[in-house]
């Protein structure tokens, strides 16, 4: 099983919501000795804003601008497991976090990361903070992701979140063994290839690589 483990935290490996999603990994390593994580902190690496070119779309997941964005969404389409980790930053995840997202649309017009497992994580200094997993869940969901769940809270419960982080950690175990189906998740999924399949079929075009993997696929 591959990991990736992606901060988006500026305070990098100093972060809560880092640490958080330590203890879920740890609790996987325990169970599953065969794991291999690779963490990324995005604030150690160079991640520039989308410039809306369309150049992805035409030419699947290239891009004009030349910083660490496309090695990784490589090394997303490369892992088994997926888990994001932000703190709440006026009710959303960090600007750094929501700079590489926006540079992986291709993931979402062509569900690129179907079969994988997905987990999220975030903190926040006492106010709200489920609206950080809702987003990230969706996110993953719309790339073909099924999300086994994430873990988040204020920092006054720091201590009771590890303890939930370690639990999701076994959670992830038990899915990628058992090759878990997540229903109501791929139904979702489901919905949006039918909404996309007439996107990209009137921009086949305009979007010519993400038609050409629709094509690959079958689903067109």
């Amino acid at each position: 099983m591959k990991i990736l483990c992606i901060s988006g935290s500026p305070r990098g490996k100093q972060s809560n919501t880092f640490k958080l999603m330590e203890e879920t990994l740890n609790e996987i390593k325990l169970q599953f000795t065969d794991a291999e994580a690779e963490y990324i902190h995005l604030s150690d690496k160079d991640i520039r804003f989308c410039i809306g070119c369309g150049l992805c779309h035409r030419n699947l997941l290239q891009c004009p601008i030349k910083d660490d964005v496309s090695d990784i969404l490589q090394k997303m389409l490369e892992c088994d497991v997926i888990m994001f980790a932000s703190p709440v930053y006026i009710n959303h995840i960090s600007a750094q976090l929501k700079a590489l997202l926006d540079r992986s649309s291709p993931f979402i017009h062509c569900q690129m990361l179907l079969g994988k497992y997905g987990a999220a994580f975030a903190t926040s200094g006492g106010g709200p903070h489920m609206m950080v997993l809702d987003y990230l869940g969706d996110y993953m969901i719309s790339c073909g992701i099924q999300y086994v769940g994430g873990v988040s809270g204020p920092m006054s419960e720091f201590d009771a979140l590890k303890g939930r982080a370690r639990s999701l950690g076994t959670q992830i175990v038990e899915a990628v063994r058992e090759g878990k189906k997540i229903t109501d998740q791929l139904a979702m999924m489901e919905v949006r290839r039918r909404f996309f399949k007439d996107a990209i079929s009137s921009r086949k075009e305009q979007w010519a690589g993400e038609y050409g993997y629709w094509r690959e696929k079958g689903w067109l």
